[in-house]
């Protein structure tokens, strides 16, 4: 009997060691998660304020921006009286590095929209002949390197889609930019076809200098570049694939690239012939 309650006595300061060790494991966690949520706060008020700035900063660049490219093009069409050879070119390079940083301006405001949630997507049916039509007259005056060739497929099977015409153009756009940029000689064809029974691929193919196996992870990342010669020649942000990638899920789709170095790549883009009324995206960003 004696040594029952020996045992009993024993097992009940086991328990009591073990629930202290269990209340101060408890009071650890409890511990752990405040701080998570602390770390959870001061990151979302640090994202809040990161696209407050891009979206100020970005307003703020436009207007002089805007003006530059204006005296650019009143010098260009000589309303103040012509111009030498020399002058054109500098009011030509001027003019270039305006747009470049027009674009590039554009590119923060559309990434900081789309971080605060600010990004409205409005559906509607719309022709992809005319879609296909208006790129190609976009793209037709900045054609400046004869060596290659702009070519748009008759879409295959295709006729109508319902979802934002100007987001798709948007994301078609930079892809066709981004070849034009990258292809020195050759051809950039942009196509479009149906893709089992309810979604539709565009894809811009082009024969550039293509981009390594290593890299093609990174490609949509923000602010990624892919290293290579033309690229130390170009100025960008990074930022218009990323751009492409998040306006493509907003979509209910996906972007994505194949690639070989020296060899060329394509850029696609997947999406549902018709954007569905009850998509989460559009309940959060309309």
């Amino acid at each position: 009997m004696l040594a029952l309650r020996q045992q009993l006595v024993e097992t009940q300061a086991q328990l009591q060691a073990l629930q202290e060790e269990l209340d101060e494991t408890n009071r650890g966690v409890v511990a752990l998660y405040a701080e998570l949520d602390e770390q959870a706060i001061q990151l979302k008020r640090a994202t809040e304020l990161k696209s407050r700035f891009l979206a100020y900063m970005s307003h703020e660049f436009r207007t002089p921006v805007n003006s530059i490219r204006s005296i650019a093009r009143l010098l260009m069409d000589r309303v103040d009286g012509p111009l030498t050879d020399e002058q054109q070119r500098q009011v030509q390079f001027i003019q270039s590095a305006a747009v470049e940083f027009s674009e590039m301006v554009d590119d923060l405001l559309d990434l900081a929209k789309i971080e605060a949630g600010r990004v409205e997507i409005s559906p509607a049916w719309f022709e992809m002949v005319d879609l296909f039509s208006a790129l190609r007259g976009m793209f037709k005056p900045m054609l400046e390197n004869h060596s290659v060739a702009l070519i748009f497929e008759e879409p295959q099977g295709l006729m109508r889609l319902y979802t934002d015409d100007r987001k798709v153009s948007h994301i078609l756009r930079n892809f066709v930019s981004n070849a034009l940029k990258f292809t020195e000689a050759g051809e950039v064809r942009v196509s479009a076809r149906r893709e089992g029974q309810s979604q539709v691929r565009f894809a811009v193919a082009d024969t550039g200098i293509g981009i390594a196996q290593e890299h093609l992870a990174a490609v949509f990342d923000d602010f990624s570049q892919v290293a290579s010669p033309i690229q130390k020649r170009l100025r960008g942000t990074g930022l218009g694939l990323a751009l492409c990638r998040q306006l493509a899920t907003l979509l209910g789709g996906e972007v994505g690239v194949r690639s070989e170095l020296g060899k060329g790549s394509t850029f696609f883009l997947v999406l549902p012939m018709q954007l569905s009324e009850a998509s989460p995206n559009r309940d959060v960003l309309a």
